[in-house]
């Protein structure tokens, strides 16, 4: 029954969105939207830029999609090019969310509005909406599920536990820190959870451009200096990419199902998926980016139409500058009790795909 209602509800999604594609077929019609995504290195960027172009062009858009590939001033060169050829908005998930402000000066001068997508474009007054998930709520979710799993407010044992956070120039990172923080730091302070490296501060465990090659160095030097005499419990990583480095760290240091750690992730991802139907990682985030891209989507045609998209936070994405009116999906944590339902039943992924 559970994936019979999954089901209808990811049917009546799609339906709801192609019901307002064929009531505003034209809507687009001699418009362009620049997209400018931060890299293809990561699975859901590349699933996130598809569904935002097919809905797009599905309204009569022209979509000029680029990815910077982690270099700033490569998609600061893409997006003044799409300002040079007259985009009528821009869409930015940012490489560096503080590094476009110039560019996005530019946009303004032109009066091209511009969207925030996923990571919210700071010390700026040319953002006009916000698309995101709920980044304190992600973070929340991976420390409420490590406190279950452990059932840390009952258990008299003790674990150890290592940190693993996002890029310090992307704002959602901070605040992914800080949900988790507010469920662990109380474990921390009473010694039910055990940081044997000591690096617990959001400036000692953030990963500059969510690196995996970094998280996996981290991992392996962790496990060396800290972990020959005993075992790493909980790696709480903030990233799919970084779940990968660990299990390559903790593969090397000869860790098996036996004592295979508690890992956490975020994005669910196909291998991130498969990773976790193996064991070999706890949980992920499920973020379903055809829901994010539909909220985006809405955002374009109100800038362009002159008409208000659904908002449902005013008050928390403050970049320095203004507070930008915001769309927060909600986050659910996803792993092997729960992935058929989400997954498969939402048609996230077919079973085909996390059997290959």
């Amino acid at each position: 029954m559970k994936k019979l209602i999954s089901l209808v509800m990811a049917l009546a999604l799609m339906v709801a969105v192609f019901a307002c594609v064929a009531g505003a077929e034209q809507v687009g019609a001699g418009k362009t939207v620049g997209i400018a995504m931060p890299t293809q290195s990561s699975e859901r960027w590349i699933n996130d830029g598809a569904n935002m172009k097919a809905q797009l062009e599905a309204l009569g858009y022209e979509v000029l999609l680029q990815y910077g590939e982690d270099d700033v001033q490569a998609q600061v060169s893409q997006i003044e090019n799409m300002i040079a050829s007259e985009v009528d908005c821009l869409v930015i998930a940012a490489i560096d969310s503080g590094a476009l402000t110039a560019v996005e000066a530019q946009a303004k001068e032109a009066g091209i509005p511009v969207i925030a997508y996923d990571r919210l474009l700071m010390d700026t007054d040319a953002v006009t909406y916000y698309a995101s998930f709920d980044n304190e709520g992600v973070g929340r979710v991976i420390g409420e599920y490590i406190e279950q799993a452990k059932d840390l407010a009952n258990t008299t044992e003790t674990y150890t536990i290592e940190f693993f956070m996002g890029s310090p120039d992307d704002n959602n990172a901070l605040l992914l820190y800080t949900g988790l923080m507010k469920v662990l730091q109380p474990y921390l302070d009473n010694g039910t959870l055990v940081c044997k490296t000591g690096r617990t501060s959001f400036e000692d465990t953030c990963i500059l451009r969510w690196s995996q090659e970094t998280a996996q160095q981290w991992c392996e030097n962790y496990l060396a200096a800290e972990y020959a005499d005993e075992d790493l419990d909980i790696c709480a990583t903030a990233f799919d990419g970084f779940a990968y480095g660990c299990r390559s760290a903790l593969e090397g240091a000869g860790y098996t199902e036996e004592n295979w750690p508690l890992i956490t992730g975020q994005d669910a991802e196909l291998m991130a998926s498969k990773n976790i139907i193996s064991g070999k990682q706890t949980m992920s985030i499920y973020k379903d980016t055809r829901l994010l891209a539909e909220k985006c989507v809405t955002m374009v045609n109100a800038v362009l139409t002159g008409s208000e998209p659904e908002i449902n936070d005013t008050t928390t994405y403050d970049n320095h500058v203004m507070v930008v009116p915001s769309y927060l999906c909600t986050p659910v944590a996803v792993d092997i009790n729960n992935y058929e339902e989400l997954l498969i039943g939402g048609g996230y992924y077919t079973a085909e795909q996390l059997a290959g």
